[in-house]
């Protein structure tokens, strides 16, 4: 695709104003979670705040968090790679997905009120073993999540400024961990709603600005006479966008819905009553906005603008360095620092209440906790996390296709972990199995490790339809119910059956996603369906609950800032 020849010149901002910037916005962030801390930390607080967060904070945490620069930086190559309807099957599918945890995410609070993390039920559910496997692929999960939210940083200063890609890695990473590492998970929702408001502010003036600076509704017609898009994309209706970026991301977020131990960290924590307002207000503010920023990827695409470095992660910077002013690139450079400031804090916080529950909590047994070595436990985890992603982000992997290797991955839990919160049959054996099951199946197809010929294209081609029925199941069964679940489900393979094979193994990513949950599905189904296990679903919140004894009663936290700055402060002096 050849570059526009008479695309602008690429502004910076120079280095004095990069710290300026830096500094007031990890100075700000680093300020308010001083403003909340406590003289004595409590470690069910560093990691649920109570239990008790009001619907603003919630609901611009929950978007925040969602809202995360890996997922504007994916939108716009989604944008890039597809055309139009790129950013709309990221940005539509995630927020659809956002809406589908709801159903679930009441069950889960009804039956672990006071849990930490999802692993931490499945130890009440079923036992260690299921605990380590979603613990652990959380662990993955939120480094390689991490991981992409430096990358994004350092691509955004070396792009925007004269500093480079390592020194803009280690600038994120030491402003993220400054403020996030004493206070913790309250930190991470009182710094999002600061973050989130300045992101949903700057997207709605910088898109218009650069769509308009760079040519209005004349860059389309200009787009296609230069021959800078295909046929595909400019086809609102895209097959190979849907089957290449929409049906791999409806089966990965999906996943990310469920096994996602920042969203969970949010469900525990926001007040069980605000769970249905809280997802919907995410819902609608991630996808206008993360749909919006994708379109600076289809702008890109017809200008016929070459990414810097032949990397895809460069587009946004690009665009905006491109295309706006000096004020307002400083603008835009708070955005995307805000929002992978606000799911880094997240990945860090989810990490820490990990190893902390899942792994020192647990193994010590909680009457044996100690409550101040759990915090520092929760600290050095930070600490250690942030090296780890500082490492792997040196590799600048392509952000996109991170997040929906992760989402696939997760495809492998997401049924037994749904099934274990209603099904009393489900055992811990089908548990383990089936998840290991799932994945030994979506890794070779993943990573075309075996050409999918032959017989085990067959299979695999197979697997992949079930799987088709089975995550369609799964959405109609949260806000339906099961016989819903299952017509749609069954009239899902039905309808595919007739052209599914030997079509459905050109596409290894989606083959990979819905391979995970098919397999997962059947080893989890027949090894339980036969079982004489009649599970207490009242013995989870038995299991579960608070660590430190100094725990106060959870405290009602209201909708804006200054009720929870006031509220963390009065328990500080306490």
């Amino acid at each position: 695709m050849p570059p526009a020849t008479d695309a602008p010149e690429l502004s910076q901002l120079s280095i004095p104003v990069v710290i300026l910037l830096i500094v007031i916005f990890y100075g700000g962030t680093l300020l308010m979670s001083f403003i909340i801390g406590r003289k004595k930390e409590n470690a069910d607080a560093y990691m649920t705040a109570g239990n008790r967060i009001g619907f603003g904070v919630s609901a611009a945490s929950m978007t925040a968090t969602w809202i995360w620069a890996s997922s504007m930086y994916a939108s716009a190559e989604a944008g890039y790679n597809y055309g139009v309807s790129g950013p709309i099957h990221y940005g539509l599918w995630g927020a659809l997905m956002i809406l589908f945890i709801y159903p679930f995410g009441r069950r889960i609070r009804k039956v672990a009120p006071r849990a930490h993390t999802l692993a931490e039920v499945m130890y009440a559910r079923h036992g260690r073993s299921s605990q380590l496997m979603l613990a652990g692929s959380n662990v993955l999960g939120s480094v390689i999540s991490l991981t992409s939210n430096f990358i994004a940083g350092g691509a955004l200063i070396a792009i925007l400024s004269p500093l480079s890609f390592g020194a803009g890695i280690v600038i994120v990473a030491a402003g993220v961990l400054l403020y996030t590492l004493w206070s913790g998970f309250r930190a991470s929702v009182l710094t999002d709603f600061a973050q989130v408001m300045a992101m949903l502010g700057a997207a709605a003036i910088i898109i218009p600005v650069i769509f308009f600076v760079a040519g209005g509704p004349g860059m389309f017609e200009a787009g296609v006479a230069s021959g800078n898009v295909t046929a595909q994309q400019q086809n609102f209706f895209s097959s190979d966008a849907f089957m290449n970026q929409g049906a791999p991301y409806i089966a990965a977020v999906l996943a990310y819905a469920i096994g996602n131990q920042t969203i969970a960290q949010r469900l525990f924590a926001v007040r069980e009553d605000l769970i249905k307002p809280t997802f919907i207000t995410a819902t609608v503010g991630y996808g206008a906005t993360v749909i919006g920023i994708g379109m600076l990827g289809v702008m890109a695409l017809y200008l016929g603008v070459e990414p810097l470095q032949g990397d895809t992660n460069n587009l946004i910077p690009q665009m905006t360095g491109t295309y706006l002013g000096p004020v307002l690139l400083a603008l835009a450079f708070i955005m995307i620092i805000g929002s992978l400031s606000s799911t880094a804090d997240s990945d860090l916080s989810a990490l820490s209440s990990i190893v902390m529950t899942d792994i020192y909590g647990q193994g010590k047994g909680r009457k044996n906790v100690n409550p101040r070595f759990m915090l520092l436990v929760g600290r050095i985890t930070m600490i250690v996390a942030t090296a780890a992603a500082l490492y792997f982000a040196t590799a600048r992997f392509s952000i996109l296709d991170l997040l929906v290797f992760v989402g696939a991955l997760w495809g492998c839990l997401v049924f037994p972990v749904i099934a274990s919160f209603y099904w009393k049959k489900v055992t811990n054996a089908a548990f383990t199995v089936s998840v290991l099951a799932a994945l030994a199946f979506f890794l070779p197809v993943r990573f075309d490790w075996i050409p999918a010929v032959g017989a085990w294209g067959i299979v695999v081609e197979a697997l992949a339809i079930v799987g088709i029925g089975v995550v369609l199941g799964i959405m109609s069964f949260g806000f339906f119910g099961m016989r819903t679940a299952i017509i749609v489900g069954t009239v899902a393979v039905v309808a595919v059956l007739p052209f599914g094979f030997g079509y459905l193994r050109d596409y290894p990513v989606l083959s990979g996603s819905l391979v995970a949950y098919a397999v997962s599905f059947l080893v989890c189904y027949f090894m339980s369906f036969r079982s004489k296990q009649d599970y207490d679903f009242s013995k989870i919140a038995k299991v579960t609950g608070n660590f430190d004894e100094s725990t106060p009663a959870a405290t009602d936290v209201n909708g804006s800032t200054d009720e929870l700055t006031a509220s963390a402060s009065t328990q500080g002096e306490k």
